[in-house]
């Protein structure tokens, strides 16, 4: 089975810009083409990632502390500039 899976090259590495089921150390073939990708959709790759990475820290969370974090930045503020 063969798959066309369009990419790029940022630099260092070629990057998919979809999902691809590649395995790793599977043989690919990368054909180099004469046009460049949008940044903007580069970008994009880059946001997934974040959202996948989203929540990841929650099983280290302690909830009983949860609660003062709710108007920190407020109280912060009064400590700062006072209660203006």
């Amino acid at each position: 089975m063969m798959l066309a899976v369009h990419g790029y090259f940022d630099g260092e590495v070629f990057q998919p810009l979809e999902k691809t089921i590649a395995k790793p150390n599977q043989r690919v073939i990368i054909t180099i083409m004469d046009d460049f990708v949008d940044e903007r959709k580069t970008d994009v790759k880059r946001l997934e990632k974040i959202e996948q990475l989203c929540g990841s820290l929650a099983q280290y969370a302690n909830k009983d502390l949860a609660q003062n974090e709710k108007g920190a930045w407020e109280r912060a503020m009064v400590e700062k500039y006072g209660n203006i």
